[in-house]
């Protein structure tokens, strides 16, 4: 037996909500060690949110140039990539270290553990040959890494995954992007508006399934309005490189300088001994109750509990546990209202169930649509305001369980939607409400009529 050290609690895996709870503990008297095997912070930080988001944000920008030159007068813009490149490196990610983060988590009291952990026994984590005791217990929060496509030559070819892209200082002329997902579409427009030829591949067919139709039929048609090609219900067969990418899928052939794979995540869960906990480790997500409790002494958090891969989600759930740990009478997980934001241009804000979810339930649905463009505000911002509301709800109980705002604030008007799903206020209530302006909040209110007599 190796050095064994004996602590309250270890929380293996310090991504999104992992190293906010590992803080809190600590700060609250509880003997906490924390282990990350890469960085403090996980993808979010250094990956994922922030990074992509300052891409997003300057192509917005490139964009609203463009539609000034119509709305306002001449204008033009010369995209340069070294300006998000550099705030990437330089602000956001420092270089990709870790360094703050790190030192703040251990300025809470948190005993920071380097190295790849894993479960050897309920309560016990071991990591590089030092077993670590958990006298309340061990909270998972592995996280994902990229999806690994099983298609014939990829995994000997030098694609791009999204830890890959978000550190390229010089965009090549042309680009694939396998996957026609949020992370997928937020990529291919940002990088599309540099001034790259961007091809999107999708399997299923149609662009950001996890959507409503109509949500993904618009962003297909504004996507082919900027110039990027779309292909959708692809199978790819082939990866072939030489110099350049090839990819092949029946008849399709494409080719372009990069290629760039956005099809999702996997969850980091075949080598940290769930098995040892009576778990299964071939599962897909780890099952949790409604404290995040996932067995003897051990719970749970993040995109690895199958509840939406969410930064906000990590956060809620961590909350959950962090009071089950400390014995206090906190708030129990709820997913009734999970909303997500699709940062195109439009945005995609959407919360709850949509309208094919809810009818796979069984619902009794009936929903409510309104158009953005017919507001008064879509009209004032001409080009670039296109975008709709679409609510669903449940004719047996009168309530919301579904609600999508697509527009150029898409994710701030879904708030309020998520509010009232949460809430179970009536429809008719929140038709009654007053509005500062009516701007897009108007659709809201156009789409409430369609549900309230």
């Amino acid at each position: 037996m190796g050095e064994r050290v004996r602590c309250e609690v270890v929380v293996l895996g310090l991504g999104p909500g992992g190293q906010g709870l590992a803080s809190g503990l600590a700060e609250a008297g509880v003997d906490t060690v924390g282990v990350e095997m890469h960085l403090v912070g996980g993808e979010c930080p250094f990956y994922g949110c922030t990074p992509s988001k300052l891409m997003i944000r300057a192509a917005d920008h490139v964009a609203m140039v463009h539609r000034a030159d119509r709305l306002a007068g001449p204008s033009a813009v010369t995209p340069d990539w070294s300006r998000p490149a550099g705030r990437i490196t330089e602000e956001a990610t420092k270089g990709w270290t870790d360094d703050a983060n790190a030192k703040a988590l251990q300025e809470s009291g948190v005993r920071l553990v380097r190295g790849h952990g894993r479960l050897v026994a309920p309560g016990v984590v071991e990591v590089e040959g030092v077993e670590y005791e958990a006298s309340r217990g061990v909270v998972l929060n592995t996280g994902t890494e990229p999806l690994v496509l099983p298609i014939d030559g990829l995994a000997d070819t030098p694609y791009w995954t999204n830890r890959d892209v978000v550190q390229v200082t010089e965009l090549p002329r042309s680009l694939i992007v396998l996957g026609g997902g949020p992370i997928g579409c937020e990529l291919a427009q940002a990088i599309a508006r540099f001034g790259v030829e961007v091809t999107v591949i999708e399997a299923d067919d149609r662009l950001l399934a996890v959507e409503e139709p109509e949500s993904s039929e618009l962003m297909t048609r504004l996507f082919e309005a900027e110039g990027i090609t779309v292909h959708t219900g692809v199978e790819v067969e082939r990866v072939e490189h030489d110099g350049r990418f090839v990819v092949t899928a029946g008849d399709l052939r494409v080719e372009a300088e990069r290629l760039l794979v956005a099809a999702g995540r996997s969850n980091n869960l075949h080598d940290i001994g769930l098995e040892t906990v009576g778990l299964d480790p071939d599962a897909d997500s780890v099952p949790t109750d409604e404290r995040m409790r996932a067995g003897d002494r051990l719970w749970a958090i993040g995109d690895i509990t199958g509840h939406g891969r969410y930064t906000h989600v990590s956060h809620y759930q961590a909350e959950v546990v962090e009071a089950d740990i400390l014995g206090e009478d906190g708030p129990l997980a709820d997913y009734r209202a999970v909303s997500r934001v699709t940062f195109t241009d439009p945005e995609i804000g959407s919360v709850g169930l949509t309208e094919a979810q809810a009818r796979e339930q069984g619902l009794d649905v009936r929903t409510g649509f309104a158009d953005i463009s017919e507001t008064s505000r879509g009209w004032l911002d001409g080009v670039g305001s296109q975008g709709h509301v679409k609510l669903v709800a449940d004719a047996g109980t009168g309530l919301l369980v579904g609600a999508t705002a697509m527009g150029p604030t898409g994710g701030d008007l879904v708030a309020m939607l998520a509010l009232a799903i949460h809430a179970e206020i009536p429809p008719a209530l929140v038709r009654r409400m007053h509005f500062a302006f009516p701007t897009y909040h108007g659709a809201v209110m156009t789409a409430l009529d369609d549900l309230v007599p």
